[in-house]
């Protein structure tokens, strides 16, 4: 990758790669905020660099961007990623102290919306509506089983290659995870049938699992997307389904019946059940329905 910034920044961000392990979506990320806001800085204070500035003047191009409607979690998300660079610029002796140090933003924005799911009627309406009478219909009915029965992101499912199907533990092997997190995901029983299915009739032993029709390249998003989006049409579902629902369902689902976070968390390749927590929201009700059965058993207790 053709280098944009300065050699000592990139030098930073080659430490965060190589020392603390970052993924390198996450220094693609880093690297776009610094770029702009150095771009920024440099034409409020030419000649300055981030961590020769006062937090007063670091104030600026936060009032800059907010002026320009970035939206707070945004800004948020940039000053961490600034604060890194000036906490590295100080471990290294070239300012005293890191201005931003301790320094966050209030935000005042509503908490996000509760992640869509289908409830288990529209799974099996959204599969029943899956065909499988060509093999492309198969592709299809088979890019929708996993999305659900295995709860892979978008990505993560175009990236599977043949050789992920473990076909002695009945398991698939995600390679590039979200933050270069790799993992094991079990098959359901179902899902594994119609998916060995596919597998004798590709009669592939390497390459993408999932390809065009036409050109037999590795399937786009947007591929992936219209499969699920048709399906859900097909089934009468109201709102409009994505690959994501079908990712959140899963987490649901499993939620719904028992399943402990931190097992759900491993399935879907987050950092820590904290993150798997966003979930939650389907327990809403049952602690109290929990609590009146207990109250229930008392009363009947001799």
């Amino acid at each position: 990758m053709k280098s944009t910034l300065d050699v000592w920044t990139e030098g930073y961000l080659e430490y965060l790669y190589k020392v603390q392990k970052k993924g390198w979506r996450t220094i693609i990320d880093i690297r776009c905020t610094l770029k702009r806001v150095l771009g920024i800085v440099d034409a409020m204070y030419p000649g300055k660099a981030l961590w020769q500035l006062s937090l007063a003047q670091l104030l600026r191009w936060l009032e800059h961007d907010r002026a320009e409607g970035r939206a707070v979690r945004s800004l948020a998300k940039d000053l961490s990623h600034v604060r890194g660079l000036l906490t590295y610029a100080w471990r290294s002796g070239r300012c005293d102290r890191n201005v931003l140090d301790g320094f966050n933003l209030q935000d005042d924005a509503p908490e996000p919306a509760k992640p869509q799911h289908l409830e288990l009627a529209e799974v099996r309406a959204l599969i029943e509506a899956c065909p499988r009478k060509t093999s492309r219909d198969r592709q299809e009915r088979l890019v929708v089983l996993l999305l659900y029965g295995c709860g892979f992101r978008n990505a993560e499912l175009r990236a599977l290659d043949v050789e992920d199907i473990d076909l002695q533990r009945q398991e698939i092997f995600v390679r590039f995870g979200k933050g270069e997190r790799e993992r094991r995901v079990p098959v359901p029983g179902g899902v594994w049938s119609e998916l060995l299915v596919y597998l004798a009739e590709r009669r592939a032993r390497r390459g993408a699992l999932f390809r065009t029709t036409q050109k037999h390249r590795r399937i786009a998003a947007l591929h992936v997307c219209d499969i699920v989006r048709r399906a859900g049409i097909r089934a009468g579902i109201a709102n409009p389904v994505f690959p994501k629902t079908l990712r959140h369902t899963f987490a649901t689902h499993l939620i719904d019946r028992g399943v402990d976070i931190g097992v759900i968390a491993s399935l879907m390749g987050h950092r820590s059940p904290q993150e798997t927590g966003v979930y939650l929201h389907v327990l809403q009700g049952k602690k109290e329905d929990a609590v009146a059965r207990l109250s229930m058993n008392r009363r009947s207790a001799p």
